[in-house]
């Protein structure tokens, strides 16, 4: 199967005849009757019309086709850590970020409490007019010196901090240079800046060499984007490759940390500490507080004009409220916590590794994982992942699919995210169990067999 066979390997024409099915039956009766036309120019205004709408109306109808039920949304009744409670049952948790089980930590949620004693639930306004508290800056500055930085700024969203930041940093005549698995909110803020956008091959720093080396000098600025920790793979990037290459062509190097603060490093100081290199030497540090740090929330560290520059023009700042003193204080806590008590990364690590060599051994294909928090299961098809996930539901493990279009299809997966608080116990029979059921399921082409025997298709003509 190549990368351009489709949905669930099926071919265009097949696609296309599954849509004409699901469009005559119940469920997408609705979408298609209730279809209103605006004037003689037929300009579609209903929701039902929006791109994509009838594709995801079809991936839902074949997972019921099925029997696949939907593993989204699903509510959990308290903490999510290696356990969690899903409608009153309790599952072996492998779909949280609460990588060194600091999310429950009753200091953390006590700072919290007393940050909503003393400063309220909001700070009802933006920084930059009067929502400016103490504990902004507290954080802030506690970050800055993670990095070894002059200065930090703290945004409400991680993904609005990079929109936000790279849509007002840079503009139409730059470049942005970045990873082909660079996450989503990098690509918002590429396409709100208007900057040229080129993708090189990932983690291949040969290949952005040569990239940069063609368009540099036709910008003014540029702008070279990786992740510390890719979040889909599991991988890390050579940083020094990366710094090397930014200062060869007077770029600016930005490194999202939001799967690595917490997770690489022997103290989970990051990718910078991984690579053992200095963290001056990157430009800008993003990342999340709502992992590791057990809230929400994201932030830029580094130079002190760069972050006064931000606090006066990055409209995701300037008008937006600022930071609820509870989340600031519990990622402020958070950070104290991880720096004091080394032994949760060490021990995350460790499950990480055990997890991704117990599932080689077994077999299964862990794609190019560092055995550091993130552990993918590459299926091979979206059918074969969702039914993969289903069966572990209801075998107590909660684990979610990633199906096409997040990945290729032949990339379909189970994204299985490690933390401190699993045990060994529940790591081997969690992959034990794994094994079994993808044995039991067989082959991702017999999985598309049935799929098509069920619509009453051909995938090929």
């Amino acid at each position: 199967m190549t990368n351009d066979s489709g949905i669930f390997g099926l071919t265009a024409q097949a696609k296309a005849r599954l849509l004409e099915k699901l469009a005559s039956s119940r469920l997408s009766r609705g979408a298609s009757s209730d279809a209103r036309k605006a004037g003689s120019a037929g300009i579609e205004d209903d929701f039902e019309s929006l791109s994509g709408y009838r594709e995801m109306r079809m991936i839902r109808a074949a997972g019921e086709a099925l029997g696949i039920g939907n593993p989204y949304f699903r509510v959990h009744d308290a903490i999510a850590g290696a356990e969690t409670s899903i409608g009153n049952q309790t599952y072996l948790n492998f779909s949280s970020y609460n990588y060194v089980g600091l999310n429950g930590d009753p200091r953390v949620s006590a700072a919290a409490k007393a940050a909503i004693e003393r400063y309220g639930t909001s700070v009802s306004a933006s920084r930059l007019v009067s929502g400016e508290r103490g504990i902004h800056r507290e954080l802030e500055q506690a970050l800055a010196e993670l990095y070894n930085a002059e200065d930090c700024i703290a945004l409400v969203s991680g993904h609005a901090t990079n929109v936000t930041v790279i849509g007002n940093l840079i503009g139409p005549q730059d470049v942005i240079l970045h990873d082909t698995l660079i996450h989503n909110s990098v690509l918002q803020g590429a396409l709100l800046s208007g900057a040229t956008r080129v993708a090189f091959p990932h983690n291949d720093p040969e290949a952005a060499e040569r990239l940069l080396s063609g368009i540099r000098s036709r910008h003014r600025r540029a702008l070279l984007v990786i992740e510390g920790h890719y979040s889909m793979d599991g991988d890390a990037p050579d940083l020094q490759a990366f710094v090397t290459l930014a200062r060869r062509h007077r770029a600016w190097l930005l490194v999202d940390e939001a799967h690595a603060l917490g997770v690489l490093g022997a103290h989970g100081f990051g990718i910078a500490e991984r690579c053992g290199v200095d963290p001056r030497e990157v430009d800008l540090w993003m990342g999340t507080l709502s992992k590791t740090l057990a809230s929400c929330g994201g932030y830029i560290a580094g130079r002190r004009a760069l972050v006064e520059y931000l606090k006066f023009s990055a409209p995701g700042f300037v008008y937006s409220v600022g930071m609820p003193p509870p989340n600031a204080a519990a990622a402020l806590e958070a950070l104290r916590l991880l720096r004091q008590e080394p032994e949760r990364v060490t021990k995350l690590n460790a499950n990480a590794k055990l997890f991704r060599d117990r599932a080689k051994a077994a077999g299964l294909d862990t794609g190019p994982s560092v055995g550091a928090a993130i552990v993918p299961i590459i299926t091979g098809g979206s059918i074969r992942a969702g039914r993969l996930s289903e069966a572990l539901f209801g075998r107590g493990i909660n684990v979610q699919p990633i199906l096409y279009p997040a990945v290729p299809e032949p990339l379909a997966r189970l994204r299985f995210f490690l933390s401190s608080q699993h045990t060994e116990e529940q790591i081997v029979s969690a992959v034990e169990i794994l094994a079994d059921e993808n044995s039991r399921i067989g082959s991702e082409e017999t999985n598309m067999l049935s799929l098509t025997k069920l619509l009453g298709i051909g995938a090929k003509r």
